[in-house]
């Protein structure tokens, strides 16, 4: 999954409004964020080209960020460090069941190799071994997701009007990129990738949330 954990993010706005979207985006993300560091210590391994389907030609060992395990684990010390820092219980639901998403999305996507815990047996689905019905979930969840979070937010600016549309717009085209590309030159150029993936789309996402305000809700009749 790529879009599909930005989606969990996007849509999680409506349930907890008063969160920012870069906070929602990095619980959903989490695992993703965390494992470029633990690949660049040398905690985690990928080989490139060890798999003989077309995409992606990459077998990953990741059980510390991404076993279902540590998946609990990260997800629940980000809630509690949310909930002390923000006393907003919706939001700590929401990074809670962000962080473990990821791990469901995972399962779902990827060919069977999302551990347990580590060390344990490995899990998956297989989504990945069709690409068409990979963009057609992803897409499908991208675009329902960024649906729910425009409803539930709205602009008050040009910022934050153009600066989310640049945002979907990037991340699309990012996403059709990862298919059409060869696979990475090294395990170092993967982990730098996903690193500035992060420093870029979070502090840009906070920014264009900052200038959107909530939707309120109308009461029921």
């Amino acid at each position: 999954m790529f879009i599909g954990h930005f989606a969990v993010g996007f849509a999680a706005k409506e349930f907890a409004p008063r969160s920012s979207l870069a906070t929602l985006l990095s619980a959903a993300l989490l695992p993703d964020l965390l494992w470029p560091i633990f690949l660049l210590l040398g905690w985690e391994q990928v080989r490139i080209g060890a798999k003989t389907d077309p995409w992606p030609p990459l077998d990953f060992t990741y059980p510390w960020s991404h076993s279902l395990l540590m998946t609990l684990v990260w997800a629940t010390l980000f809630a509690i460090t949310y909930q002390i820092l923000a006393r907003y219980w919706p939001g700590t639901l929401a990074v809670w069941l962000g962080v473990l998403s990821h791990w469901i999305l995972d399962w779902i996507s990827h060919r069977p190799d999302v551990p347990l815990y580590p060390g344990g047996p490995r899990y998956g689905l297989g989504l990945w071994n069709s690409i068409p019905a990979t963009i057609v979930v992803e897409g499908l969840m991208f675009a329902i997701g960024t649906g729910l979070y425009a409803r539930a937010t709205r602009a008050t600016d040009r910022i934050g009007k153009y600066g989310f549309l640049g945002y979907v717009a990037l991340l699309l085209l990012l996403y059709a990129a990862n298919f059409l590309s060869g696979p990475p030159p090294s395990t170092a150029a993967i982990a730098w990738s996903g690193i500035l993936l992060a420093v870029v789309f979070l502090p840009w996402a906070w920014w264009f949330d900052r200038h959107r305000v909530v939707v309120p809700t109308r009461p029921s009749q």
